[in-house]
């Protein structure tokens, strides 16, 4: 629930008494007018008609629009809404420095020249200091030398930052961190592309070196003559490879015959 202030609550009881309606609702419609800055309100509360809008002075919006009793009774809440937070410190006041207050930056910084919000990211510009709140956190970064004119949010829903100095855009995070966590920088696009799990081909044929081919060994002439020992030697072999089944009888045979005929 909404923390309110000893004042505030009793606000809340003294309305929440005379319009017959629940705490909830009443603080309800007092944060919605809040958020309008007393002149203006956006609301969705079940016990006034559901969604609705209300401005100051203008028209009164509810969800059952042919009510006049209901809009007349939320133009009148609201209008004492308004004025209650007008005169009466409703909410506690959030110390400088804290996420919600105002003065969000560190108080050691003073005041800035500087400040702005963009897509729940705020930033405030000091001397030689800028200061980012990003999601309740806040950090303080070193300008250096730059003098800066001005703090962009990248495009695209990332939560980096740049800003504009003498030197052209820079990004925040070139700058140096003094306290904070620092904001995100941006994604990276220019991965290198993944090696692929293609096989390996080999190159062509073309682009290869060629390996010389072995020279063609050629059968060494047999003598047309032999003596009885040389003969006798070559049968000696051929027999043993008939044995083994590597030469036929008849081939045996044949060899034998061409052997004796040249003793």
């Amino acid at each position: 629930m909404q923390q309110l202030t000893e004042a505030g609550q009793n606000i809340v009881n003294d309305l929440s008494s005379r319009y017959n309606l629940s705490h909830d609702a009443v603080i309800h419609m007092m944060v919605s007018v809040n958020n309008g800055a007393g002149g203006m309100a956006q609301f969705n509360c079940p016990e006034l008609g559901g969604s609705g809008q209300w401005m100051r002075g203008g028209m009164t919006m509810v969800g059952d629009m042919f009510n006049h009793n209901l809009k007349a009774t939320v133009d009148n809440l609201c209008n004492e809404l308004s004025s209650a937070l007008a005169s009466t410190q409703v909410f506690p006041v959030i110390p400088a420095g804290r996420p919600g207050s105002p003065n969000w930056w560190p108080g050691d910084l003073g005041i800035p020249f500087s400040t702005g919000a963009q897509n729940f990211i705020r930033y405030a510009v000091f001397p030689q200091r800028l200061a980012v709140e990003n999601n309740g956190q806040v950090t303080v970064y070193d300008t250096l030398d730059h003098s800066i004119g001005g703090v962009s949010q990248q495009q695209g829903g990332d939560s980096s930052l740049s800003f504009s100095s003498q030197y052209g855009t820079v990004s925040v995070n070139s700058l140096p961190v003094i306290s904070g966590p620092g904001v995100p920088p941006p994604p990276q696009t220019n991965f290198a592309a993944p090696a692929t799990n293609e096989p390996y081909s080999a190159p062509s044929p073309s682009i290869m070196p060629e390996t010389p081919a072995a020279p063609e060994t050629q059968p060494t002439p047999v003598p047309n003559t032999v003596n009885s020992n040389e003969a006798m030697n070559l049968l000696e072999q051929l027999g043993r490879l008939r044995d083994a089944g590597v030469v036929t009888q008849e081939e045996f045979d044949h060899k034998k015959r061409e052997l004796m005929a040249r003793i």
